[in-house]
């Protein structure tokens, strides 16, 4: 079985992180319950391209039940970085939209007879007779 690159961002100068998010809940899964079916750590580390010291320490987070936690964390980063992306998508949408609008403002013509204040309406009259 290949090993299943689920898309974590990892830092590549960190092998701890890589060999974390490289291999798949899964896959990891599968790989401590073949150990534990009777598997050599040599026949599956030889199958699979692993260190059998990955495989030793997978099948401890198996026994421990801590691949649930992993599995619940990987899940919860997906949806966040779901969520991000998202947000980046509508961030963008917006700066286009302000630019356009604001090259749109500039080149739209200004008729110079129109009153452009802010105070506009009829004159006030000065008397209340007039005032009609």
């Amino acid at each position: 079985m290949q090993p299943a690159n689920q898309g974590i961002r990892h830092n590549a100068s960190d092998p701890l992180n890589w060999a974390r998010d490289r291999y798949s809940i899964e896959f990891k899964r599968q790989v401590a319950q073949e150990y534990i079916a009777g598997e050599t750590l040599h026949a599956l580390a030889k199958r699979h391209d692993l260190s059998r010291n990955l495989i030793r320490i997978w099948v401890a987070k198996y026994e421990a039940g801590t691949f649930e936690d992993d599995a619940r964390a990987a899940d919860l980063l997906r949806e966040y970085e779901a969520k991000i992306a998202a947000l980046e998508r509508m961030v963008g949408r917006q700066a286009l939209e302000i630019e356009f609008l604001k090259g749109a403002l500039r080149s739209a013509p200004r008729p110079r007879s129109v009153n452009t204040s802010v105070i506009t309406g009829p004159i006030a009259s000065l008397s209340p007779k007039d005032a009609v």
